[in-house]
């Protein structure tokens, strides 16, 4: 399954890189199949990128956040803290390498930096669409909301259960308590309330095993 979402992906890559740029399609489905990955995997990639095209007339340069989510997570490793600007840095060397104009090239760098904190400034088209992409999954339903969140565990099994709790309830509570999860309105429209209910279930289930 993972071999044909990669193809289709480069196929994606093709499309918006050119021809020439296929060895790095092949380096960046590379780095998405790693063994260590479980979600951080070309099926949130390609999941990604479906939820941008749906939400690209809200973007000023779609392909600008097309070319950010391919290297949102090139660079992941669970055990360090600078993953995003890793990655950005390397979708700057990247695409200057493919002759994508300076001006692209940083805006990627950029909007790869700001899924760091996914809280884009309310005029910034370009990353409201990709935060809302990449937090898209929030929205899933009970099942595959399950998977996602043991897909999550998986990543982290080296960290002990009470640690993973602590560290997985801050970060959803850090979510949750952002006025708007969604900035584009279509994804809000969509999204909001089928992720603020997923956040409060998982929220009561992490409060009842630590309790």
């Amino acid at each position: 399954m993972q071999i044909e979402v990669g193809r289709e992906l480069l196929a994606q890559w093709a499309a918006l890189a050119g021809r020439d740029a296929e060895q790095v399609g092949v380096d960046l489905v590379r780095r998405y199949s790693e063994s260590h990955r479980r979600y951080h995997t070309v099926d949130q990639l390609a999941a990604m990128l479906a939820v941008i095209d749906d939400l690209a007339a809200e973007a000023d340069d779609p392909d600008a956040v097309r070319f950010a989510a391919f290297f949102h997570d090139a660079i992941y490793a669970v055990d360090r803290a600078d993953n995003e600007e890793r990655s950005a840095e390397l979708a700057e060397a990247s695409l200057e390498s493919l002759g994508i104009p300076t001006e692209i090239a940083r805006e990627v760098g950029r909007l790869v930096r700001l899924t760091t904190s996914h809280d884009p400034n309310p005029d910034d088209r370009n990353g409201s669409v990709l935060c809302d992409a990449d937090l898209a999954v929030l929205a899933d339903d009970e099942q595959a909301y399950a998977a996602y969140t043991a897909a999550v565990r998986a990543e982290y099994h080296h960290v002990p259960d009470e640690l993973f709790r602590l560290g997985r309830a801050a970060v959803l509570q850090g979510l949750a308590q952002q006025p708007h999860l969604f900035r584009t309105p279509t994804a809000r429209a969509r999204y909001e309330a089928p992720a603020r209910a997923n956040l409060a279930a998982e929220l009561a289930t992490l409060a009842t095993e630590t309790s």
